[in-house]
C-alpha cells in the first residue's frame, strides 16, 4: 500500500456525541431546583465538532469544497440519534461518514451541557460507543489508511490507550498530526506519546494541566491561569518533545503561537457584541486550522515553511471561533468559510 498522503485530505479520529443542552440563568447549587430556559438536543462530540469545522472551513463558496474531510468514530446502531442528527449534520458540512462504525452493543455517546446566560458552560459526558468502538487502534489505523490523509486530527474523548498508541504510530509518519488534548486525560499524557507531534493545540486550562503531567515542563498552579506564560511553556514543548507548532488559545485575549524553527507571536482576541455559547469554540479553531494546514501541505512545501503563513491561518481560525461563540449550540454554531468573508 502506498504511504503517500492524499493532497487536501483531513481525517478526524475522535468522539461523536448527542448533546442535551439546557440553558439557564445560572447553575443550581447542591440540592437546589431551578426553572431553566430551554432544552435542545443536537449533534456534538469534540471529534464530530472538529470534523464539521474542518468541513465547513473547506467550503470556499456555497457549492465548492476543496478539502476532503473524513470522520473516523463509532455510534450506537440501535438508537435514532446518528441517522436523525449526526449524519445529516456531517452531510451538510461535506464530511465523509463511510468510516463511522455503527455498533449494536453500545449507545451513541452523550453530553449533558448546562449553558448559563453569561455564556459559560458545564459539561458531563457519557462515552458510550466512543469507548466501546474505539479501543482497537490497529482497526483505526487500517481505516485511516483507506483515505491516506495529509492531516490527522485527534483529541482526548476516546480511550487514552488508543490515543497514545495512535500518536506514537502517526508522529513522524506520512501524515501530520494535529493533537488537541481536550480533555487532558486524568492519568496524564506521556512525553513519549507527544514526541514529534506536528501541531499541539491547547487552551489555557489544558496548557496548565499538560505542564503538570510532563516532566521537565514549567509547572503552573491549576487555579492560577493568570500565571500562565505561553512564551515560557511553548519552547519547552519544542525542546523536550520536538513538537513543531504549539498553539495556546487564550479566549478573549487571543491566541499565542510558536514554531520549532523560531517563529512566535500572538493574534489578538476578536471583540464580539455578545458571547452566547462557548461550547464549540475550541473545536471550531482546531477544525479551521487543520483544513488550512492541509491546503498549505498540498503545495508540497515542508512544514517549516508554514512559518510564513501561520499567523494568517491562526487569525482565520480565531475569527471562525469568534463567530461561533455568538451562536447557540455546538455543530450548528460553526460557520462556513464563506460566512467569514
Amino acid at each position: 500500500m502506498s504511504t503517500k498522503p492524499t493532497p487536501l485530505c483531513v481525517a478526524i479520529i475522535g468522539s461523536l456525541n448527542i448533546d442535551f443542552v439546557t440553558t439557564t440563568p445560572r447553575c443550581p447549587t447542591a440540592g437546589e431546583t431551578l426553572t431553566a430556559t430551554s432544552l435542545t438536543i443536537t449533534a456534538g462530540g469534540k471529534g464530530g465538532n472538529q470534523a464539521v469545522a474542518a468541513g465547513r472551513a473547506s467550503f470556499i463558496t456555497e457549492s465548492k469544497q476543496d478539502v476532503q474531510v473524513s470522520m473516523i468514530g463509532a455510534v450506537g446502531a440501535n438508537d435514532p440519534h446518528y441517522t436523525t442528527l449526526l449524519q445529516p449534520a456531517f452531510q451538510k458540512s461535506g464530511v465523509n461518514t463511510e468510516h463511522i462504525q455503527q455498533l449494536s452493543d453500545a449507545q451513541t455517546g452523550s453530553a449533558s451541557i448546562i449553558v448559563e446566560e453569561c455564556g459559560e458552560n458545564r459539561i458531563l459526558v457519557v462515552p458510550g460507543a466512543n469507548h466501546v468502538g474505539m479501543m482497537d487502534s490497529s482497526r483505526i489505523v487500517a481505516t485511516v489508511a483507506k483515505t491516506m490523509p495529509s492531516v490527522i486530527v485527534m483529541q482526548g474523548e476516546i480511550p487514552r490507550s488508543t490515543t497514545l498508541e495512535l500518536l506514537k504510530h502517526y508522529n513522524g509518519s506520512y501524515a501530520h498530526v494535529v493533537f488537541n488534548p481536550a480533555p487532558v486525560f486524568s492519568e496524564g499524557i506521556s512525553l513519549e506519546a507527544v514526541m514529534g507531534t506536528s501541531v499541539l493545540i491547547l487552551n489555557e486550562t489544558e496548557a496548565v494541566q499538560m505542564s503538570r503531567c510532563i516532566a521537565g515542563l514549567p509547572v503552573f498552579g491549576e487555579s492560577e491561569l493568570d500565571a500562565l506564560q505561553p512564551e515560557e511553556l511553548a519552547p519547552r514543548f519544542h525542546e523536550l518533545a520536538r513538537v513543531q507548532i504549539v498553539i495556546i488559545t487564550l479566549g478573549a485575549k487571543g491566541v499565542y503561537f510558536s514554531t520549532r524553527s523560531g517563529r512566535c507571536g500572538a493574534v489578538p482576541g476578536v471583540k464580539v457584541p455578545k458571547v452566547v455559547d462557548t461550547t464549540a469554540a475550541g473545536d471550531t479553531f482546531v477544525g479551521y486550522f487543520s483544513a488550512n494546514l492541509a491546503r498549505f501541505l498540498a503545495s508540497g512545501a515542508a512544514l517549516e515553511a508554514f512559518d510564513d503563513e501561520i499567523e494568517q491561518v491562526v487569525g482565520k481560525a480565531n475569527a471562525a471561533a469568534a463567530m461561533c461563540v455568538q451562536r447557540s449550540g455546538a455543530m450548528q454554531s460553526i460557520p462556513f468559510a464563506y460566512d467569514l468573508e
